[in-house]
């Protein structure tokens, strides 16, 4: 009995989970976070009187963002304690996002969880205020005006315009070439004058602490690096699109895996973040 109840709720719930994961990542940044997330809703599932439930998507789309609701209160902690620069794990995609690209998480994490799941269920997602309301719990007056604020904080960091993804994993390999091989002129015709960088090592490997801002001060990071790669290696894994932006995943000398991921602007590196921290990268493997 056990085991046709298993694949009764596996039949119903597996076809949903690439939706639900979307959501779960979206909400929380982390990939380990989502699938425990994705693990404990299908318990519950299972547990439900699913001949009761006339729409499975919208009930499991309801348990899924409750849950990273309770998540988030311990992970913004997490966060405050975090060592060094925190970045979203990386998800390799064969095209770009949409919806939401990596600077748009960041912003995201400048938000309550209210407005965070008010957002990205109706903006992103695409729900009536309605179902919004009825998902966290709040009236739907309530969540538009959490949508609102939501909106107002992230604006900035919507995409204004996708990177053509032949251009941009091009521009990928590229700054891959410069970098490891210590071209200067190519790196500097790449970059942007307002430049910045961001490595997260979460205090698990080598990494600057801070962001590094400017187009002198990337540089001269870039001139340092360009040695150790001489000496250590970088290789080229593959390059894609990461959280939405043009990328590359390396394996680097120390035998763990490395993403970068770039914002382009006007055909100009604009921003570069590095994920370092192998927690993050279990999932690559």
């Amino acid at each position: 009995m056990a085991g046709t109840a298993h694949a009764d709720a596996a039949a119903s719930f597996d076809p949903l989970r690439p939706k639900l994961m979307r959501v779960a990542y979206r909400m929380l940044g982390s990939v380990a976070d989502a699938e425990d997330v994705l693990q404990e809703a299908f318990i519950r599932w299972m547990g439900a009187d699913r001949s009761e439930v006339r729409e499975p998507e919208a009930f499991l789309r309801r348990t899924v963002t409750r849950l990273c609701l309770d998540q988030l209160k311990s992970a913004r902690h997490q966060r405050e304690t975090y060592v060094g620069p925190w970045l979203p794990d990386p998800v390799v995609e064969e095209e770009e996002a949409e919806d939401v690209t990596l600077p748009l998480m960041l912003a995201l994490e400048r938000l309550s969880p209210l407005e965070r799941a008010a957002f990205l269920l109706h903006d992103v997602f695409g729900l009536e205020f309605e179902e919004v309301a009825a998902t966290i719990g709040r009236e739907p007056a309530a969540c538009r005006q959490l949508a609102a604020r939501a909106r107002g904080h992230v604006r900035e960091a919507r995409p204004r315009f996708q990177v053509e993804r032949q251009h941009g994993v091009a521009l990928a390999e590229a700054f891959f070439a410069a970098s490891r091989s210590g071209d200067m002129k190519a790196l500097a015709s790449m970059l942007a004058a307002d430049v910045s960088a961001y490595t997260d090592g979460g205090g698990k490997r080598p990494a600057v602490l801070k962001p590094i801002v400017g187009f002198d001060a990337v540089m001269k990071a870039h001139e340092r690096l360009a040695v150790l790669f001489k000496h250590r290696g970088s290789k080229l894994v593959r390059a894609g699109f990461i959280n939405g932006l043009p990328g590359f995943v390396t394996l680097e000398a120390d035998g763990e895996l490395q993403t970068t991921a770039l914002d382009i602007e006007d055909g100009k590196i604009a921003a570069i973040y590095v994920v370092r921290n192998p927690d993050k990268l279990k999932h690559l493997h």
